[in-house]
């Protein structure tokens, strides 16, 4: 409610400053070009890398150090802490990387975004930048007609670079123009009382904008062009900071329990970092000046300084707040009870996961296990098996035929109700997935559909068995009761040799047993035939008992094969 009254507001200022001060326009100019700029780049990376850097994410953050120079290096590249934020999330609501890893990336992300203040600051001191924007503007437009996606996403990049450097020089000759009017570095305030002031408009400036390489931009060129004292612009940067975190908090309200967590690590991380900066500014700003002549910057270049001075407070961030990750990680996976923890709900598939392929594909495919693993416990139950019972026995026939004790179950209902949502859940978001794939991601998607159909028809034969399982169980006949035993047995064994076959590390032995398991069905199918055969030749059991069994044969030996399908694409196919 407090967005939609203050969002007219700062639309409002925004066009009343915009007709009657010139130079503003130009800094406000600059600065929605720069903001333009960024989201191209954006945009870019995500064609150009061509999954490289969701890869890279996804296989280096299995400890602290390495998932922190990961997000680092990844937002030094691509020059979007939000563009990581979002493939981090996303693999993290996928399972492909753990919550202390994503903290981790977050941490080196918050290092990394501070690499624009040193393009921004070297590049915008002594060169015309206007004259690198319009090369790549112009080649970035012709790069973008591309039918390659590699090449599209080239230009856009070039783009990107193009519009933050265009932003940028529209935002000095603002202030160099601005200054020739009003200068106001006059209105400069010292002491604490300055110190809050000025973090206050850096923290402002930053939840308006909504980018702080935007607002260290800003800073940047008014401290190039006077307009703002160097401790001022230091000020301004701690500002920025904390901006940066009430924006990810903002986005966080509206994200998954996995997005609000790693908000509350992003505040925790900055709120610390702030106060450190704050504590010791003057101490930090003398640190500064030592460093920098040791590294050959200027005395009198205090945009680089200022650039360093950023990095460095956000260097000592990570270093004292890095060693706690894991009890952090403990703390934050009690917020937020994820509204997706019932095992009839989907739990993986969110849509912030959807604009990042690898994760998308890996959310499918858990989603995937999570419908098998219910489906599973309700063909146990229709069959009167707990899981727990022949689950790694070894002598299965033994444990189904010393459990006939019913068990209360609605199959019709589960499979109207939960697992028909569940299976239309993964086909919906599959669907919305694979819009901008390759033809290897929607291949995997296809197979992860199919292996979810097969899910569900087994669902449906095991309803249709189910009913002859509840009358020929209690049937005084030894001989169909005997038959009805050995068709439970049948699936059981399915279960229980696709349960060892996805928790065994050896994929060769995996493959072999998941064949030597499907060509054991296909025998047991014939002689159960035979068999059946005899029974009625002896008079053994009655022509309706033979009808019903050789009908919920067939449906033993679909669910069977169902579920060895289910197992080849899951556990075999991704192993290949």
């Amino acid at each position: 409610m407090l967005r939609k009254i203050i969002y007219p507001l700062i639309l409002i200022a925004l066009a009343y400053l915009l007709l009657v001060d010139d130079d503003a326009k130009v800094i406000i100019t600059g600065i929605a070009i720069f903001l333009i700029g960024m989201t191209f780049m954006e945009d870019g990376f995500k064609l150009f890398s061509g999954g490289i850097l969701e890869k890279v994410l996804s296989k280096t953050t299995n400890n602290i150090p390495k998932a922190i120079f990961t997000g680092f290096l990844s937002t030094s590249i691509v020059q979007s802490s939000s563009l990581i934020s979002v493939v981090i999330i996303s693999f993290l609501s996928a399972g492909l990387i753990s919550l202390s890893g994503a903290i981790g990336v977050i941490f080196g992300s918050n290092i990394g975004s501070t690499t624009t203040a040193w393009i921004v600051s070297s590049f915008g001191m002594e060169i015309k930048i206007a004259a690198f924007a319009f090369p790549m503007i112009i080649f970035g437009v012709i790069f973008r007609f591309s039918d390659n996606k590699s090449y599209k996403g080239l230009g856009n990049v070039l783009l990107g670079l193009g519009f933050v450097f265009l932003g940028i020089s529209y935002m000095k000759e603002g202030f160099d123009t601005l200054k020739n009017g009003i200068d106001l570095s006059q209105f400069a305030i010292e002491g604490n009382l300055g110190i809050l002031i000025y973090i206050l408009i850096g923290l402002l400036a930053t939840v308006v904008i909504q980018s702080s390489a935007a607002t260290m931009a800003l800073i940047i060129t008014a401290l190039m062009t006077n307009q703002i004292l160097y401790i001022n612009a230091l000020e301004l940067a701690i500002g920025a900071n904390i901006g940066t975190t009430v924006t990810a908090v903002v986005a966080a309200i509206s994200s998954n329990a996995n997005g609000k967590r790693l908000a509350v690590a992003h505040f925790i991380f900055n709120i610390t970092t702030a106060i450190i900066a704050i504590a010791f500014l003057y101490q930090l700003a003398d640190l500064v000046s030592v460093l920098a002549s040791k590294i050959g910057i200027l005395e009198d270049n205090y945009a680089m300084k200022l650039a360093l001075f950023h990095t460095i407070f956000n260097i000592i961030g990570v270093l004292l707040v890095s060693p706690f990750t894991y009890k952090l990680e403990s703390f934050l996976a009690t917020l937020f009870k994820d509204e997706k923890t019932s095992k009839l709900k989907a739990k993986f598939l969110d849509d912030i996961v959807i604009s990042v392929p690898d994760a998308a594909i890996e959310a499918i495919k858990n989603e995937t296990i999570h419908l098998y693993e219910n489906s599973v416990e309700v063909i146990s139950h229709a069959l009167y098996l707990h899981r727990h019972n022949y689950l790694g026995s070894h002598d299965i026939s033994l444990v189904v035929k010393n459990s006939n004790a019913q068990i209360n179950i609605d199959i019709n209902e589960f499979y109207s109700s939960k697992i028909k949502s569940l299976y239309g859940e993964i086909i919906h978001f599959s669907v919305l997935a694979q819009e901008n794939m390759d033809n290897d991601y929607k291949n995997k998607i296809y197979s992860y559909k199919l292996a979810s159909k097969d899910i569900v028809e087994a669902i449906k034969n095991i309803r249709d068995l189910h009913k002859n399982i509840i009358f020929y169980l209690k049937s005084d006949n030894s001989f169909i009761k005997e038959e009805y035993n050995y068709l439970r047995t049948n699936i059981a064994k399915t279960i229980n040799t696709i349960n060892d076959l996805k928790n065994d590390k050896d994929d060769v032995k995996a493959f072999k047993n998941l064949e030597i398991l499907e060509y054991e069905i296909m025998q047991l199918g014939d002689l159960h035939n035979e068999k059946i055969d005899t029974l009625i030749r002896k008079n053994q059991i009655t022509s309706t008992m033979a009808t019903s069994l050789i009908n919920d044969s067939t449906y033993t030996h679909s669910i069977s094969k169902n579920l060895i399908d289910v197992a080849r694409i899951l556990w075999i196919d991704d192993k290949k």
